[in-house]
């Protein structure tokens, strides 16, 4: 399986942006597909996440109420909306997909827990 992400550019603060992510091959066993965010200097951690069923979203705290996920499976696409955008949020956004040989008791946030990633999109948000 591969992951790629798209979509990223330049937008002021308080803007919105919708990034996507594509699976290259059908996605089967896959359980879920994450977006993470890393800042210049700073580890990779996670922005939010939607199980391939749809039936479970999650959300780092920084981003709830302002970037929403939601997926396309007929198209193999992820999507993650940004709105109201600060410039602690610019940096490169990955996807990743977590594969559903394992059992998770609560949704994956954490980026070991992720076996398939994209190659990162950059956002940058001007103030």
């Amino acid at each position: 399986v591969q992951l790629q992400a798209f979509g990223g550019g330049v937008v002021q603060a308080g803007g919105s942006l919708r990034l996507s992510c594509a699976a290259s091959v059908r996605i089967f066993g896959m359980y879920a597909v994450g977006w993470f965010h890393q800042a210049p200097g700073k580890e990779r951690e996670f922005v939010g996440g939607i199980t391939w069923s749809g039936d479970a979203t999650d959300y780092g705290n920084s981003v709830k109420g302002r970037f929403a996920v939601s997926r396309d499976n007929a198209k193999k696409t992820v999507y993650l909306q940004m709105n109201s955008l600060k410039p602690e949020d610019a940096g490169v956004y990955y996807c990743a997909g977590a594969s559903d040989t394992y059992y998770y008791s609560a949704f994956p946030v954490q980026s070991y827990q992720y076996d398939y990633w994209g190659q990162g999109t950059l956002v940058t948000v001007s103030s």
